[in-house]
């Protein structure tokens, strides 16, 4: 039986029996489409004719605050200026309710991106935000939590309010707060001041019968794995990452096929030829689909010192393993 992209989705995820694993596309910036075409490929339509993908759309809720966090702290009523700078309609997707009778037709997979995470909440973008928020933390740790608990109420009303509308395929937590050799905060620091923050969300997502939550981390997040997974997260996207720290044969053997898993496969093989793109598709692919509750995806977007002959090999090598 052949499935729409939707229904395979939903049917891996459940644990269930697709025809094959989602194929998902990767993200490809636009200056490797420019590159590739001075290496045989016609344009960046031409690739969904080449190789078979999954559609898949993600929307996002704008929880993004318009003043200053830092600033706020400062002021008398800052959390209240917070809560009703969040307290808005307008933060839904944009152009959602002229997009609802579609949504509800669709065949493709729809994600809804319900929470940017700890670092983006506060204000981080480079060294110097990222600093400055630091600083908030260890000086105004109550304002920091209670921050947080706003901003987790404030996306919770809204994902009440779009899922009365759309029934959507998963949630994602999107969580850059990882560096190269660990999490920025420690576990102790996120159970306290993140995760309590999420509950009214995932809340608001189990009564709406949303089945898949998605943790979409960056980096080496490695301890905060379990903690997430005791919270209710089932899927784990871990995108640009360590491929020691975050080897998903190694999660799975912890955590079983209760934690669903997105990508996994190391983009760095690329760069390496044929034979390195084989070797890693055929250590992790097959053990993986044989559990069940996996999408095979190359963990990080395609960029322009990778060549169009290797990303060709990559993904006829896994449309080959996924669907026989």
């Amino acid at each position: 039986m052949n499935l729409n992209s939707r229904q395979r989705f939903l049917k891996t995820m459940r644990l269930d029996a697709p025809d094959h694993a989602p194929l998902f596309r990767e993200g490809i910036r636009d200056e490797v489409v420019e590159e590739w075409r001075q290496q045989g490929l016609a344009g960046e339509e031409a690739l969904d004719e080449m190789f078979t993908f999954d559609q898949r759309q993600e929307v996002a809720l704008d929880l993004e605050p318009r003043q200053d966090l830092i600033q706020l702290a400062n002021l008398k009523d800052g959390l209240e200026r917070l809560r009703d700078d969040l307290d808005d309609p307008a933060r839904l997707p944009e152009g959602w309710q002229e997009n609802v009778h579609g949504w509800r037709e669709r065949q493709h997979v729809l994600m809804l991106m319900v929470h940017e995470g700890f670092f983006l909440s506060l204000g981080v973008g480079d060294w110097k935000t990222f600093a400055r928020a630091m600083y908030l933390l260890a000086d105004r740790p109550e304002f920091v939590r209670q921050s947080m608990l706003i901003f987790g109420a404030a996306s919770a009303r809204m994902v009440e309010i779009f899922l009365k509308e759309v029934e959507i395929d998963a949630a994602v937590f999107s969580e850059p707060i990882g560096g190269n050799h660990g999490s920025l905060v420690s576990p102790e620091t996120y159970a306290s001041f993140v995760l309590p923050s999420y509950d009214p969300i995932l809340d608001a997502l189990r009564r709406n019968g949303v089945d898949t939550i998605i943790f979409r981390t960056y980096a080496n997040t490695r301890l905060l794995v379990p903690l997430v997974f005791e919270r209710g997260f089932n899927c784990l996207w871990a995108v640009e990452t360590d491929p020691v720290a975050m080897d998903y044969l190694s999660l799975r053997q912890e955590f079983g096929n209760q934690l669903r898993l997105i990508g996994g496969i190391d983009l760095d093989v690329l760069h390496q030829g044929k034979d390195a793109i084989c070797h890693e598709l055929e250590r992790v692919v097959p053990p993986l689909l044989a559990q069940g509750g996996y999408a095979p995806l190359a963990d990080g977007r395609v960029r322009a010192n990778i060549s169009f002959e290797r990303y060709v090999s990559y993904r006829r090598l896994l449309e080959k393993m996924i669907i026989s």
